[in-house]
């Protein structure tokens, strides 16, 4: 039933999913440009059309009754990014206990333009030793875009203009050119 749900929303709303999700049983997706609300609900059509269970970070305000069952259920988990609280060091922790896992988060951390990603993402990629796959959410074309895994090197200052240029032809609902800014 859900993936026939997932399915229809794609199909109805006109959206196509290009590339694959990789055979790897573990890595950090990311999604980027992260521009509107209407993102999530994209994410989710594609988590029900392929059949995946991904865990995702999202912002703990949206963990209130009567959604917060349900988000978690989807594989939320929620992060309240006012304070440092070692979510780093948990999403490894959970990548070394785990023999399988997709984490899925923003790099912007927000909708709003930002000058710089979050360094987050790369962090736990690097720790936990697992690839990065770079997913667009491209509102131009309609088009969900799996990009091939990023193998991080540990050099955050030169591997994310690396990551960040995977999405340049990649557009958000609200147009925010993606900078090389340092993370």
């Amino acid at each position: 039933m859900w993936r026939t749900l997932g399915r229809t929303y794609l199909r109805l709303a006109g959206w196509r999913i290009e590339g694959t999700f990789p055979a790897d049983p573990k890595y950090v997706l990311i999604v980027a440009p992260h521009t509107s609300n209407w993102d999530f609900p994209l994410g989710v059509a594609v988590l029900f059309a392929l059949e995946l269970r991904i865990s995702w970070l999202g912002k703990h305000s949206m963990f209130r009754p009567p959604f917060k069952q349900f988000l978690r259920w989807l594989g939320g988990i929620p992060v309240n990014r006012s304070a440092s609280h070692g979510v780093v060091g948990e999403c490894v922790r959970a990548f070394h206990a785990a023999p399988s896992l997709m984490l899925a988060l923003a790099p912007e951390g927000t909708r709003k333009g930002v000058s710089q990603w979050k360094s987050g993402f790369y962090l736990i990629a690097v720790r936990a030793g697992v690839p990065i796959l770079p997913v667009g959410f491209d509102f131009r074309e309609h088009v969900v875009r799996l990009m091939p895994l990023f193998q991080p090197t540990g050099n955050l200052e030169q591997d994310l203009p690396l990551i960040k240029s995977r999405f340049n032809n990649v557009h958000g609902l609200r147009e925010r050119p993606v900078k090389d800014a340092r993370a």
